[in-house]
Formats: structure tokens, sequence, C-alpha cells
């Protein structure tokens, strides 16, 4: 199930820069923040994940 996470958190990521760079586009300050909070959650998810992968092998 790791990979399978790994892969969500990607999506995450890429889903808050998508989310900011269109906050950004359209002036939308609640929209950027939203987004970079999403990649920064993401982030936070994905380094669980290698965490996890360190203690597992």
């Amino acid at each position: 199930m790791s990979d399978a996470d790994k892969a969500e958190n990607t999506v995450d990521k890429l889903a808050g820069k998508a989310k900011e760079g269109l906050g950004r586009a359209t002036d939308d300050e609640r929209l950027e923040a939203e987004g970079r909070g999403q990649q920064s959650s993401a982030d936070l998810k994905q380094a669980g994940e290698k965490i996890k992968d360190v203690f597992k092998n």
C-alpha cells in the first residue's frame, strides 16, 4: 500500500501546485494559500512514507 500512498501524495502535491498557480493567476489569495497548504500536507505525508520505508527495510 505504500506505493499507492506515495502516488496519492504526488497527486496531492500537483493539485496543490495547480491551485496555487490558479490562485495567483486569478488574484485569489485564499485559493493560492489553499494550494500551498495542500503541497505542504503532501510533503509531510511523503516524509512519513519515507520514514516507514527506512524502518521497513
